[in-house]
């Protein structure tokens, strides 16, 4: 029977079957890291320096935002081109492997592949700066967790299945109690 029907026949069981599959799916999502922090993606801003400071993990976000102060005849000439290693290091921009220009000034990249990545500004704006690399790697595992002690087992058993089961049990009850009055 498809969620469709489900919810036709009884709102209440639908709510339960939804909340039953967002809380087994497991929440996957990358950071959002602002190129440059508070001073944006602009001339001037050393973004080596910045990135050393910085873990890029494979499934994050850069985010390139242009300074509103800025004249827009120069944020209009701003773009964010991705480049090998040589053409980033000489601030070549005559062959990029990808434009990420939006030109809103606010330009996204999906760190999506796990290795070294050179994105620079063309039109003379690499050479004030406007260059970054970044090593794009896997995600560190997650923590391990204490010990758990005896019952904790038992806990998490119920925490994963009797909550779950008891709403719903309580959604089927709903709906019988609406179908016989």
């Amino acid at each position: 029977m498809g969620l469709r029907r489900v919810a036709m026949r009884s709102p209440a069981l639908a709510v339960v079957l939804v909340f039953a599959m967002a809380v087994t799916v497991p929440q996957v999502s990358g950071r959002r890291l602002i190129v440059g922090g508070n001073m944006g993606w602009n001339a001037g801003v050393n973004y080596t320096v910045w990135a050393s400071k910085q873990h890029f993990y494979f499934g994050d976000w850069l985010c390139l935002r242009e300074s509103p102060e800025m004249p827009a005849s120069v944020r209009n000439q701003m773009n964010v081109l991705e480049v090998n290693q040589t053409d980033y290091e000489t601030c070549n921009s005559d062959h990029p492997l990808h434009n990420w220009t939006t030109g809103a000034g606010r330009d996204v990249v999906p760190l999506n592949v796990t290795r070294r990545r050179y994105f620079i500004s063309g039109k003379g704006f690499c050479f004030s700066g406007m260059k970054l690399s970044v090593k794009v790697e896997k995600p560190p595992p997650p923590p391990k967790a204490a010990p758990e002690k005896s019952n904790a087992a038992l806990s998490s058993y119920r925490s994963q299945f009797v909550l779950p089961i008891a709403f719903a049990i309580g959604a089927v009850w709903d709906s019988f109690l609406r179908v016989m009055w």
